[in-house]
Parts: structure tokens; C-alpha cells; sequence
């Protein structure tokens, strides 16, 4: 549980029009849906991924840096990675095993001979997407653990797409057709309030300052 008393002094410091953009974005975050990029190795996919999770809602992505270890690029991430949590993992075993505590399905995006189209994918599970690299895609170990394969009609001489482009035609696609649906996709209320916390915190430059004074008054 936070403390609304904090939340509320720390939203006064912000516009009106910033606390009601939280309000409605928070609304509009699900942790239904996840992501997890497999050592991506171009630097601009990872952050372009990112910023594709934040645009369509998805608030948390999962990044496994089994061999590639870098840092986010904030030109091409937009700021985006302020705003969605980023869980780092340094084995594929390590991810699979906490995503499906948490209760996700392992999807993985790739052709595969017992996959789904895009458009017959049952949003109403509980499902996390894996992106893997893009010269080879996802590990062997990623393909033996999957609980099922996605992929996306292609009609082209092309046969795959950059996982960037992969991954926001996919959010685009599964986001939109779970809220038409009767899935509860919303974050808790607790959840929502915690996220405009942090928001806050981010924001304000002053903010533990002004924390430490809220508490000492």
C-alpha cells in the first residue's frame, strides 16, 4: 500500500494537465500482455521495442541479456523507458521460470508448424511475447518451453520482418482486440497508484527533497 497523503502533495507540484495525462495513461496500462526480448543484439530494436510497449500500453518488458549487455537507447526509446518497468534477466531458464510464476504463457513469435495466426491468437490468456535475435531468433530453449507460436500472414518474397516492426504489429493487433473483450486487463487499483507515484517521482527533479520535508512536517 503507498501513501496517498504522499501521492496527492506530490501530484500538487505537478500541472493539471500532466496529472490528468497519468490518470488517463495508468488507465489504459495492462499487465496482461508482456514482452521479453532475447539478447537482441542491435541496440535501436531493443529501445524501439520499448518504446512500442509503452505506446500501446503494456507496462512491463522483459530483456534477457545471456550474451548482449547494453544499455537502452534513450534517443530511439523516446523516454519511454520511464515510464514502462524493465525486468532484466541474465538467462533465458531465469525468465521463463519467473514469467510463468507469474502466470504468463510463453508465446514464442516465430514460424513454427503448430502456430497461430496472428488474427486467431487468443487474447483472453494471460501471455508474455518473445522476440528473439534477429539473425537466428529465439533460442532452442525458448522454442522447447513456448506453450504456443505466433506468427504474422506475410504474402511477400520477404519472409520475416524486423523485430521492432514484428513486435508493434503484434501489440498493436493483441492490445486492441483485449479491450474489446470481457478480460479484466486493467492494472489493480493499487497497481494504478503506485505507477503515478512513480511517475511523480520521475518528473519532479526535487522529489526527494520534498519527500523528506512532506515526512518531517
Amino acid at each position: 500500500m503507498i501513501d496517498i497523503k504522499l501521492l496527492e502533495h506530490l501530484e500538487s507540484y505537478l500541472t493539471t494537465q500532466r496529472k490528468e495525462k497519468f490518470e488517463r495513461i495508468v488507465a489504459q496500462r495492462t499487465k496482461h500482455f508482456t514482452v521479453a526480448t532475447e539478447d537482441v543484439y542491435q541496440l535501436h530494436n531493443t529501445s524501439a521495442v520499448i518504446r512500442s510497449c509503452d505506446v500501446f500500453g503494456i507496462q512491463e518488458v522483459n530483456i534477457i541479456e545471456e550474451q548482449n549487455t547494453k544499455k537502452i537507447d534513450r534517443e530511439i526509446a523516446m523516454g519511454s523507458q520511464k515510464w514502462v518497468d524493465l525486468h532484466r534477466y541474465h538467462s533465458v531458464k531465469d525468465a521463463i521460470k519467473d514469467l510463468k510464476r507469474k502466470g504468463y504463457q510463453i508465446v514464442a513469435t516465430t514460424p513454427h508448424e503448430n502456430d497461430s495466426l496472428l488474427e486467431t491468437f487468443d487474447v483472453t490468456n494471460k501471455s508474455c511475447f518473445f522476440f528473439g535475435r534477429e539473425m537466428s531468433g529465439l533460442s532452442q530453449e525458448v522454442i522447447d518451453q513456448a506453450d504456443c507460436f505466433l506468427k504474422i500472414p506475410m504474402v511477400g518474397f520477404t519472409e520475416s520482418l524486423n523485430i521492432s516492426v514484428s513486435a508493434a504489429i503484434i501489440l498493436q493487433h493483441v492490445t486492441t482486440k483485449l479491450k474489446q473483450s470481457d478480460v479484466n486487463w486493467h492494472l489493480t487499483e493499487d497497481e494504478q497508484l503506485e505507477k503515478r507515484l512513480d511517475w511523480c517521482k520521475k518528473t519532479i527533479k526535487s522529489h526527494k527533497e520534498i519527500i523528506d520535508r512532506f515526512y518531517q512536517a
